[in-house]
């Protein structure tokens, strides 16, 4: 089974989600991209 990919808003580089996305506890979501370094944080999610 493959995981689903997420692309970069910048360079739209494609990378699994579980290598770009960061859960944290207080429900922040935090993306990574590791080819032009681009980072979002405090992304919303259904949670909060």
């Amino acid at each position: 089974m493959t995981m689903p990919t997420v692309r970069c808003p910048r360079c739209h580089r494609e990378a699994e989600i579980d290598t770009v996305l960061t859960a944290q506890s207080n429900q922040n979501v935090i993306f990574h991209c590791s080819g032009c370094g681009y980072e979002a944080r405090n992304i919303e999610t259904s949670k909060g």
